[in-house]
């Protein structure tokens, strides 16, 4: 594209190309125009950014090149970003800045951009809610558990470097991959996964199953998030069974070894 050729379109209905790196310079000051004239992105895109950026420093101390070949992450092709529309380019940009790299899943699920949003909406509306009982580690535990069941490797994988992060307990994860039965799980814990594998397997619901959470201090709204929360990764898991999706090689060691911050702030120094 001509650096000097205009770029047409609006967030909502046709939307700009990403510009590439020769126009870099007008790149930065068309997206600034940008924000300041096209609708914001949806709320629970904003929710995203901020979730993701957790993974900021983890990432950057764990990641590794191999220099091999380019990585194949999915069966269906990946587009290129100056492709995307604006507001997915620029959600996945941002992300990429906080955590150091991109997750797969973005790449992965921008084929359809359309479904797209609509993933990481209920997506945040799941995992990024600040009422009831539920902590951001435990619903982190419940994709691992429910992902096992439904042989999710991609899930598994990166919800397991979450929880660590999340629950700073860098081995329950790995012990709920092998058996969340056997795991070191509080009563609250074990409960939550009862209910939550119940739901993933399609038991039969009871009366039963709802006093066993409230039991250990959930209510009935709980129950609908834990519910919820397995029912979307069913989802989320046959999405990753038909792409092939595979987990960034960075979530393997998140979360496996403590922050050292003081020298992390000297090495910033230097």
């Amino acid at each position: 594209m001509d650096c000097d050729e205009k770029v047409e379109g609006k967030l909502h209905g046709r939307p700009p190309l990403h510009l590439t790196h020769p126009c870099r310079h007008l790149q930065d000051e068309r997206k600034k125009e940008r924000r300041r004239t096209s609708a914001p992105p949806p709320s629970s895109l904003l929710l995203l950014r901020g979730r993701f950026g957790v993974l900021a420093g983890t990432a950057a101390r764990h990641s590794s090149s191999s220099g091999g070949p380019p990585e194949r992450i999915s069966r269906y092709p990946v587009p290129y970003r100056k492709n995307l529309p604006y507001d997915i380019v620029e959600l996945m940009e941002e992300v990429e800045a906080k955590g150091g790299f991109l997750p797969n899943v973005f790449k992965v699920l921008s084929h359809r951009p359309a479904e797209f949003r609509a993933f990481f909406a209920y997506y945040n509306e799941l995992m990024n809610k600040d009422t009831g009982n539920i902590t951001k580690a435990d619903r982190e535990l419940i994709v691992v558990a429910t992902s096992i069941h439904n042989r999710c490797l991609y899930c598994v994988v990166s919800h397991s470097a979450l929880h660590r992060i999340y629950s700073k307990k860098p081995t329950v994860a790995d012990q709920v991959i092998v058996n969340y039965r056997n795991a070191e799980l509080s009563p609250r814990e074990l409960a939550m996964l009862d209910f939550a594998m119940a739901v993933c397997r399609c038991d039969t619901i009871t009366e039963e199953h709802f006093q066993s959470l409230e039991e250990v201090g959930f209510d009935r709204e709980d129950a609908w998030d834990i519910a919820a929360i397995a029912a979307f990764f069913a989802m989320s898991n046959r999405l990753a069974h038909l792409t092939d999706m595979r987990p960034n090689l960075e979530f393997y060691n998140m979360g496996r070894v403590p922050r050292d911050k003081r020298k992390e702030k000297a090495e910033d120094q230097d």
